[in-house]
Parts: C-alpha cells; structure tokens; sequence
C-alpha cells in the first residue's frame, strides 16, 4: 500500500469540506444531486464516447496501482541477469530453462524462453522490444483515460452551472430563492475542478510515471538477455546494466 497516495486522497477531500467551511458555508452546501449527474455522469459518458471498450477496461484495472504500485527494484533486476549469465556459462542457455517456471512476470518469461531456444541477439531484441512497444502504448492509452476526465470534468462542472443559473433565472420573482439557487448552481464547478485536479490528473500522472519504470525495468531485461545470448563476461553485462541505474 502507497500510504503517499492514500494519504494524497484523503487530504484532497479534507481540504474542499475545511476550505467550505472556513469560508462559512456549510457541509451540506457541498452535496447537490443534480450537480452530481451533471459532472460525474456526464465525464463518465465523454470517456467512455472517446475510447473504446479495451481500453477503459485495462483503465479501471490500472486504477488500484495508484495505492498499490508494482515494486520496481533494478538493482534486484540486475543481480538476477547476471546470476543467470553465470548459470549459462556453467550449463549452457538449457540450464536456463527451470528459471522459466518461477518467473511471474510473462514479459521475463518470454524473454528467457527466447534465450533457451537458442534465438540469435538480434531476434530477441527485435521481439522483446515490439512487446515493450506494444504494452506501453497500451498501458499510455489507458493511463489517459483519467487525463482525458480531468479534461472534460470542468467544462461539465461549467455546464452544470449554466443550467443551475437557467433554473435560478426562472425564479427571478421569488426573492427567498436565489440565494440558494445560486449557490447550487456552482456546486457543479466546484465538483468539476475538484475532480479533475484533485484526482483525475495527478492519478494520470502517476500512471504515466509507473508506465515509464516499467518500461526501463523491461529495457534493462532486454539488454541483459542479449548480452547473455552474445555469450558476454558476467561482469561485463553487470558493468553495462549498471549504467541504467545511474
């Protein structure tokens, strides 16, 4: 659990019901259902015009790596290409083969299966990186899902508002209601910006820099696998693989 993030969500919150009160208004000011359909439902039906079924699935799967983040840890990386270097040096690439099984990751899978069936450098480099290509324009596209709200949800909030003032304009003759109208009208505005700065962007940021990890752990994985298939020193693939992580 990424208590940064948690803690980053709760405080969004704690400061739109502190700042309202602070302000003198008071909580319940904040809760408008209408506002509610307008920004939420209407961000949520522009998202889902814009991209396609595939891609605001993988979204809401990506969702839960906000506060639980995959563990990136080159320096464990490395060790682990360079125990395998020496494991082929021993054995031979066959002798490769039972690290296969207790990898997790399929990307590592595949690249070592590659290694073990004796493919030329240059082949599993050219595979490996149309996979590392394919998953991150993937993965970028999901990530942008929760770019694209943060974009629509203010411009909804500002529709929201027109049409709560469209109401307030009708009851131009009932002094004892505009004040309240007024306010309301603005709830949408505050839940549209709200939503998308305090939530929607910094969660596609955070995608974003999670997808950029994943892909220079992958690009390290790479390199390591092409230098074991060249035959190179173990040292040398550690000495190489070592300048990633400066």
């Amino acid at each position: 659990m990424d208590l940064v993030s948690l803690i980053g969500t709760i405080l969004a919150f704690v400061v739109i019901i502190v700042g309202t009160i602070l302000k003198g208004s008071s909580i319940g000011a904040l809760w408008n259902p209408a506002a509610c359909v307008i920004v939420f439902l209407g961000t949520i039906a522009a998202v889902m015009v814009q991209n396609q079924g595939q891609v605001l699935k993988r979204a809401m799967s990506m969702a839960k790596l906000i506060y639980k983040p995959p563990r990136h840890q080159p320096d464990d990386l490395v060790s682990r290409v360079v125990g395998w270097s020496e494991i082929s040096r021993r054995q031979g690439l066959l002798g490769l083969e039972p690290q296969i099984d207790a990898e997790a990751d399929t990307f590592t899978r595949k690249g070592l299966q590659l290694l073990v069936d004796g493919s030329e450098p240059e082949a599993i480099r050219s595979v490996l990186e149309v996979d590392l290509d394919t998953r991150e324009q993937i993965d970028l596209a999901a990530a942008k899902v929760y770019e694209n709200a943060g974009i629509y949800s203010p411009t909804m909030g500002i529709i929201g508002a027109v049409m709560g003032l469209m109401a307030v304009m009708q009851n131009l003759a009932d002094p004892s209601k505009l004040g309240h109208g007024i306010a309301a009208a603005f709830v949408a505005t505050i839940y549209g910006v709200a939503f998308a700065n305090l939530l929607m962007l910094p969660m596609a940021s955070r995608l974003k820099g999670l997808i950029t990890k994943q892909s220079r752990m992958r690009e390290i994985l790479i390199e390591g696998l092409v230098s074991i298939a060249q035959g190179d020193n173990p040292r040398q693939i550690e000495a190489k693989l070592q300048g990633y992580l400066s």
